[in-house]
């Protein structure tokens, strides 16, 4: 175990330099995958600043009107020997050291800056390393232990054992990119267990190698509130959500939030093989027979009009322009934004414009986006940015028009997964969205195998009537068929 002196500032007390890096992983541990619901095929990284560094028995501010700080117990390398596209095999020989880290991030300030964390984990004292380095020549990479304490309850404790991507492999892949040098610092991610705290927690991180004794101490923070908070003329203030809350505290339970809401509806594959061979002016009759007149979405126009469209609705509203609202809920992670990342496979982006053609409502990247998650399609009632580009994705978009204008000029993106209407028709979420050349069509989801069997049923039925017709019989008695022409077919079907 050593303890070097990197200078006079006593944040890099026990470092042996001021680091030039520090990368930290997103998701690296087993348990830590399982309790976020995902598991990621190669390890994801971003960058802290070394200004974000404390040393052990420091305090952490927990910022004026924030509430999602949340502690994160880690194996922190150091770096002793430059590394530079080194293989696994060879990785750990180029570090020094190894210590507590805890990696800090307060969440309500994740949105705008997701996946790069800049100002939710590189605050003032958002990485507290030590105290002690345990000499990373003397110990097995894959033989380590983490453990956390918050007020002396231990809540964290895992191993290297349960890590996706060795320690030595995150060494390696990352060398790939850039030359690792003396004294950056690599946080290698946290197990399942991370929560919140608060102003007087106190937080103790300890790493240790069990085999051999080996310790780096107890890594030691305090909690404290902050006077100061955030300039909303300068950049986007805090903000929070209940999927924030969940992520930061573990889970909904550990929250207080309710139960994750009931899976959204999904269409089987033989109701959507049957939808995407019913038209949509058959899917109408059918919905008029049963008393639904005023469901199809008007006034659009498919830019693949020999594509179909068929899928269940996720929504998004607009609401007209208003310049105080725009700065608030215009910038950043929007409604709009978070509706095209939300959207999964086989569901359709229903966008409330009203009708106004004056402005884009999505343009080719979000468009891109909802290809790449799945999405069936997109319909709006409003226009569309680069209207070639947009076509080009392949994905089927409807739209009232091409408009060179973005949001501002006339909407707010406001919410998202409400009802909505769109086209002069109202539609929910969950509701089932066809679409063909003659237009987009909406169907209740209590509806849709009854409608879409009826249709198919007439389609065939319509399909003999032409037949007959191109034969030389007149549609009289025919068309509707009469008793005689009804037998006929009946008896050709064999019924």
């Amino acid at each position: 175990m050593t303890d070097h002196t990197a200078s006079d500032d006593p944040r890099f007390r026990g470092l042996p330099t001021r680091p030039g890096k520090i990368i930290a992983i997103h998701l690296s541990y087993e348990s830590r995958a399982a309790q976020r619901g995902r598991r990621p095929q190669h390890p994801s990284y971003f960058f802290k600043p070394s200004s974000s560094i404390a040393a052990s028995g420091g305090t952490v501010e927990r910022p004026a009107g924030t509430e999602l700080l949340a502690f994160e117990g880690e194996i922190a390398l150091i770096i002793g020997t430059p590394a530079r596209r080194v293989t696994s095999a060879d990785a750990w020989q180029h570090v020094a050291s190894v210590t507590a880290a805890n990696d800090l991030g307060l969440y309500d300030l994740r949105a705008n800056d997701k996946g790069s964390n800049v100002r939710s984990k590189g605050g003032d004292g958002y990485t507290p390393l030590g105290p002690n380095l345990i000499d990373a020549r003397t110990i097995d990479p894959g033989a380590l232990r983490v453990r956390t304490w918050v007020n002396g309850d231990l809540v964290q404790d895992d191993t290297t054992a349960g890590l996706l991507f060795s320690l030595p492999r995150l060494v390696a892949d990352l060398s790939q990119h850039f030359t690792l040098e003396p004294g950056d610092v690599i946080l290698t991610g946290t197990p399942a267990g991370s929560s919140v705290i608060s102003p007087g927690d106190v937080v103790e991180v300890e790493v240790d190698a069990p085999g051999t004794g080996a310790s780096s101490g107890r890594l030691t923070t305090t909690v404290v509130e902050g006077a100061a908070g955030f300039d909303g003329d300068l950049g986007s203030l805090p903000s929070v959500d209940d999927t924030q809350r969940a992520e930061a505290w573990g889970s909904r339970e550990a929250a207080g939030l309710p139960p994750e809401p009931a899976a959204r509806p999904r269409l089987s594959a033989e109701v959507r093989a049957k939808l995407a061979e019913a038209p949509v002016a058959g899917l109408s009759q059918q919905l008029r027979k049963r008393g639904l007149d005023n469901v199809t979405i008007d006034g659009v126009q498919p830019l693949h009009p020999d594509a179909k469209l068929v899928g269940v609705a996720r929504t998004l509203r607009f609401v007209p322009l208003r310049e105080d609202l725009f700065a608030a809920h215009g910038g950043g992670y929007n409604a709009q934004k978070r509706a095209f990342d939300a959207v999964v496979d086989g569901e359709v982006i229903v966008i409330e414009a009203r009708g106004e053609s004056g402005s884009g409502t999505l343009g080719d990247v979000l468009a891109i986006r909802a290809h790449a998650q799945g999405a069936a399609g997109i319909v709006t009632d409003g226009g569309v940015r680069d209207r070639d580009a947009v076509a080009a994705v392949g994905i089927p978009v409807y739209t009232v028009g091409a408009h060179p204008a973005v949001l501002g000029r006339k909407h707010v993106p406001w919410e998202h997964d409400v009802t909505i209407g769109c086209g002069g028709t109202t539609v929910q979420p969950g509701d089932v969205i066809v679409g063909d050349a003659d237009g987009v069509i909406v169907i209740p989801p209590s509806l849709v195998e009854e409608v879409v069997d009826a249709a198919l049923a007439q389609e065939e039925q319509d399909a003999w009537i032409a037949a007959r017709v191109a034969e030389g019989h007149p549609v009289d008695g025919l068309f509707p068929m009469n008793a005689a022409w009804r037998a006929r077919y009946d008896a050709e079907r064999g019924e």
